[in-house]
């Protein structure tokens, strides 16, 4: 690895520019306005709603874990990544664009807009394999975190403007762009459709102007069967990768329990505070400048003192945050302390309760970044150099092998009790494990 061959700024920029493409999925989709628009409005129970959401992303995180080790594995034997990567993102883009027929109150055709978003989330999880498995080509290991990190400021840097975007664009004007109707919600509903053609349209420099790995001159075919072939044998030789392992087993709790936050914070907000589009655009715009900072920061950190120490201190610091949103409920904060909660007159995050809300999701957004971008960067310094694709395959298992859990725990544990709040208590135990588990890994010398 430290006689990679340094690509050029353009193709460096290019890469990170990858994760600008894919960010407004996540955040103005999953997170911040579909989402919630989603539990609230198209199923029209909050509480039923986040239960069918919460099924989605067990389904699409099952068919992730299963298949992204083999995916890999078999880019590893045949060589370019680019051609998955547009295969990919093509499934991400419709099942995205479909999200436009998702109309309130739906009393049929429900389940197709669930198969939609089951789509979109495979399609921009298996793209994220092949481009992940990239970087270790593009640059030597000891400047992997700070171009790793660089990628994932610049992903929340899209996401925040695709934000703007939404709320200037459609949310916030009485007339919105395009004529849309938000009787219609069509202001909602547009987020599909926005986040995929930005995915299609930003992914080009990637495609134009990064190095990609030469092909084998192998068939397809022969590829297929030489990268199932190649998996069973890492697969039985397990052994000889203990540090890598101990790292994917530890992320698969921590990562859950990340990716259940960023789902479920702006849900559970909704819910709670009765926040409609605008206030969570606008609470995602905030949360996403605490993320480009953290991102830059987690970069410089992982080069000078490592990925293990960043991901743990992200972690820990993660935790502490869902415990903050966790001791919020009606009326109360801080488990027991009276906070009052907006009413139809009050401004905007006016309240006391919302202010000690946002002050724990800006203790979430500044994490979220780094301990993300460190994973992506130790697996890649821990990964044996012709095995890269596969053990990024493994790495998206180990975020998707238990990312079911959490989902399905929190629909399972929302159905039965009634409540939203209950729920978060699976995110805190999910970090906690994780940061625990790290302590197993050894990082090597860089």
């Amino acid at each position: 690895m430290s006689g990679v061959t340094e690509a050029s700024r353009l193709g460096k920029f290019s890469w990170a520019l990858f994760d600008w493409a894919n960010q407004p999925y996540f955040t103005v989709v999953t997170t911040f306005i579909f989402a919630p628009y989603f539990t609230s409005f198209v199923v029209g129970d909050p509480v039923q709603g986040q239960a069918y959401w919460a099924y989605t992303q067990a389904v699409a995180g099952i068919t992730i874990a299963l298949l992204s080790p083999v995916f890999g594995s078999i880019a590893d034997a045949g060589g370019p990544r680019k051609p998955w990567i547009t295969v990919f993102v093509a499934l991400c883009a419709i099942g995205s664009f479909s999200l436009w027929w998702a109309t309130p109150n739906m009393q049929s055709g429900l389940i197709w807009i669930l198969v939609a978003i089951v789509m979109g989330s495979i399609g921009i999880e298996f793209s994220l394999v092949f481009n992940n498995a990239m970087l270790p080509t593009l640059t030597s290991r000891k400047k992997m975190g700070t171009l790793s990190g660089f990628g994932w400021g610049l992903g929340y840097l899209g996401g925040l403007i695709a934000l703007f975007i939404v709320l200037l664009g459609f949310s916030l004007p009485e007339t919105p762009a395009f004529g849309l109707d938000k009787v219609a919600h069509e202001h909602d509903r547009m987020t599909g459709p926005l986040s995929a053609i930005w995915f299609v349209v930003f992914i080009l420099p990637m495609m134009l102007f990064t190095p990609d790995v030469k092909s084998r001159g192998i068939r397809k075919t022969e590829a297929i069967a030489v990268g199932f072939s190649n998996l069973l044998d890492t697969l039985k030789s397990l052994r000889d990768y203990r540090n890598i392992i101990f790292f994917l087993i530890a992320r698969m709790f921590y990562n859950d329990g990340i990716l259940a936050l960023i789902s479920f914070s702006g849900i559970y907000a909704a819910g709670l505070f009765g926040w409609g589009t605008t206030s969570l655009g606008v609470f995602g715009i905030l949360i996403n400048v605490f993320a480009i900072a953290g991102s830059f920061a987690g970069g410089w950190l992982d080069d000078k003192l490592g990925s293990k120490p960043t991901i743990v201190i992200s972690v820990l610091g993660l935790a502490f945050a869902s415990v903050g949103v966790l001791s919020i409920s009606d009326g109360e904060v801080l488990f027991g302390l009276p906070a009052a909660m907006p009413t139809e007159d009050s401004g905007l995050f006016e309240s006391p309760a919302e202010m000690v809300f946002m002050g724990f999701g800006f203790i979430m957004g500044f994490f979220f970044g780094p301990a993300q971008a460190a994973s992506r960067t130790l697996v890649a310094r821990l990964s044996p150099p012709e095995k890269i694709g596969e053990f990024f395959g493994l790495f998206a298992l180990s975020g998707k092998a238990t990312a079911f859990v959490a989902p399905l725990m929190i629909g399972v544990v929302t159905d039965l009790s009634g409540q939203q709040r209950p729920a978060m208590i699976v995110i805190f135990v999910l970090l906690m494990v994780g940061a625990a588990l790290m302590s197993f890994v050894r990082e090597p010398d860089r």
